[in-house]
C-alpha cells in the first residue's frame, strides 16, 4: 500500500484492517474483478477504495501529464445520496496526500456547481445512478478513460429499481475495466450482473449475511408494543445507562415526521430523515446528528440507505420491518466496526405473523416477542433504565382553553320558545306596526255561502 495512503489512514486513527479489507486488498491491488459480500459497517468502503485510490495516477507521478485531462480515472456508483457521500469522505480522508480530486454527484441539488467541477477537471466521480447518467447524456461525465468502477450496495440499487441505470453505466465504460461488485445479499438479478459485466471475478464472502454471527456484539430485544405507548418506551430507554445516539426507524414519511415532533415535545433532540424532506434539509440532519448536536434520528429506509454513523448505541424497529433483510440492514447500523450495540424491535399484534417470519428465516431464538409496556419491570432491567424514569425531561406543554363565544339569535337570549325568560318573565307587548295574528278558526260553507247550524229534526 502506498506510503501516502498508510500516512493518511494512521492520522485518522485506522491502523487496523477488517476482515473483508484483509481478504480483498490483495485480490483488488492486482487489479482483478472481485464480488465483495459483507453488511453495512464492516469497513467495506475502503476495501474497494484503498485499491481505487493506489490503482489511480496521483497529480504528482509524471505519468499524470499522459491521461486525458480532467477525465475520470475511477467510478463508483451507490444508491444513495448519503452514501454517495459517506463514500467520498473516505476516500478524501485516505486521499489527503496524494492530490487526487474526488468528486459527489447526486440528484436533488442544482447542476451548476457539479458541471463546473467537471468542466474543471475530476479524477475520481463517486454518484448515484441517475445523476450519472443526466450528466452523460449532457456529455458533462466522460467515462470513456474510466479504469475501476465499483458498484457499491449492488442489493440495495436493485431494490430501488436503478438496475438499468446501472447497465447503462457500465455500457459506457472501457471494457478492459476493473469491476469491483459488493452487496450485502446476493439476489439472482445481482448474479446474473455479475456473469454478463465482469470478467472471472473473484468471490470474496467475509461473512454469512443473515447469520446471527454477523453481529456479534449487538444485543436484540423483541417487545411487542402497543402503538400509543410507543413513544413513552422510546423516551424512557433514552435515559437509560448506555443509551447515546439512537435510530429509529419508521415504515412511513408521515410515521417519521410524527414520531420526530412526539420525541421533540418531550424534550428530546430528534429529527426526522424522510423523502419528502429538502435535500439541505436531510443534510443538516445528518450533520447535525454526526456532530452530536441530536441524539435521535427518525428515519424510513429508503431515506436511511447508506447511513454510516459511528457512535450509534441503539437501533429501534418502531414497526416490524417488512422482511428479514430489512431486519439485517436496520439493525447494522449500530454495532459497527466491532463496537457493541442495541436492537431493539417493537411488534404490533398484527404483525405478529410476519415477524414469525423473519424470525425462523434468521433463525433467531425470538420466536414469541415479549408483551411491554413502558412500566415494565423487564423493559427497566433490559435496558438498564434507572427506577421511577418517565418518558418525558420537560412538562408537557399547558393546554390553552378558549372561551366560545356566545351566539346572539334576535332577541332570544336564551329564553324559551314564547319569547320569555328562563326566570318565568313574559315577553313584551309587541310595537304597533307589528302585523295583526290572522284569524284561523274555520267554519262551514256550501256553495261559497256560510251555511248557519240548524236543529236536528225529531
Amino acid at each position: 500500500m502506498l506510503p501516502e495512503i498508510c500516512d493518511a489512514l494512521e492520522r485518522a486513527g485506522i491502523t487496523t484492517p477488517f476482515a473483508i479489507q484483509e481478504m480483498t486488498l490483495s485480490v483488488a491491488l492486482l487489479g482483478t474483478d472481485l464480488i465483495g459480500q459483507a453488511r453495512t459497517g464492516t469497513g467495506k468502503t475502503l476495501a474497494f477504495g484503498i485499491p481505487v485510490l493506489q490503482r489511480s495516477i496521483a497529480p504528482s507521478n509524471p505519468a499524470y501529464a499522459d491521461l486525458p485531462q480532467g477525465k475520470p480515472q475511477a467510478l463508483i456508483v451507490a444508491p444513495t445520496r448519503e452514501l454517495a457521500l459517506q463514500v467520498s469522505n473516505d476516500l478524501h480522508l485516505a486521499s489527503k496526500d496524494m492530490g487526487l480530486r474526488v468528486l459527489t454527484v447526486y440528484g436533488g441539488v442544482g447542476y451548476d456547481t457539479q458541471l463546473e467541477a467537471l468542466e474543471s477537471g475530476v479524477d475520481i466521480v463517486v454518484g448515484t445512478p441517475g445523476r450519472l447518467i443526466d450528466l452523460a447524456n449532457r456529455r458533462a461525465l466522460d467515462l470513456s478513460h474510466v479504469h475501476a468502477l465499483v458498484l457499491d450496495e449492488a442489493d440495495e440499487m436493485l431494490d430501488l429499481g436503478f438496475l438499468p441505470d446501472v447497465i447503462t453505466l457500465l455500457s459506457k465504460t472501457p471494457e478492459t475495466r476493473q469491476t469491483m461488485l459488493f452487496s450485502a445479499t446476493m439476489p439472482s438479478a445481482i448474479v446474473a450482473l455479475a456473469r454478463t459485466h465482469m470478467r472471472h471475478p473473484m468471490n470474496i464472502r467475509a461473512e454469512s449475511s443473515y447469520d446471527t454471527t454477523m453481529v456479534p456484539a449487538t444485543a436484540q430485544f423483541i417487545y411487542q408494543a402497543h402503538d400509543l405507548d410507543k413513544p413513552e418506551i422510546i423516551g424512557r430507554i433514552l435515559q437509560a445507562e448506555d443509551a447515546e445516539k439512537i435510530i429509529v426507524f419508521t415504515r412511513t414519511k408521515r410515521q417519521a415526521q410524527r414520531v420526530a415532533d412526539d420525541l421533540a415535545e418531550r424534550g428530546f433532540s430528534a429529527s426526522p430523515l424522510h423523502g419528502d424532506m429538502a435535500q439541505v434539509a436531510r443534510e443538516k440532519a445528518l450533520a447535525k446528528f454526526r456532530e452530536d448536536e441530536i441524539r435521535v434520528l427518525v428515519a424510513t429506509d429508503v431515506a436511511a440507505r447508506g447511513i454510516d454513523v459511528r457512535g450509534v448505541s441503539h437501533v429501534i424497529n418502531y414497526t416490524c420491518p417488512e422482511d428479514d433483510k430489512t431486519y439485517v440492514h436496520r439493525i447494522g447500523r449500530t454495532g459497527r466496526a466491532g463496537a457493541s450495540g442495541i436492537a431493539i424491535t417493537f411488534v404490533d399484534w398484527a404483525d405478529l405473523h410476519r415477524w414469525k417470519m423473519i424470525n425462523k428465516t434468521l433463525d433467531l431464538p425470538f420466536p414469541e416477542p415479549q408483551e411491554t409496556y413502558s412500566t415494565s419491570e423487564h423493559l427497566f432491567h433490559d435496558q438498564g433504565i434507572p427506577a421511577g424514569t418517565k418518558g418525558r425531561i420537560v412538562d408537557p406543554a399547558p393546554v390553552e382553553k378558549k372561551e366560545r363565544p356566545q351566539r346572539e339569535r334576535g332577541s332570544r337570549d336564551g329564553g324559551s320558545r314564547d319569547g320569555g325568560s328562563r326566570d318565568g318573565g313574559t315577553r313584551e307587548k309587541a310595537s304597533g306596526d307589528a302585523p295583526r295574528r290572522r284569524n284561523r278558526s274555520r267554519s262551514r260553507t256550501r256553495g261559497g255561502a256560510p251555511v248557519k247550524d240548524t236543529p236536528s229534526q225529531a
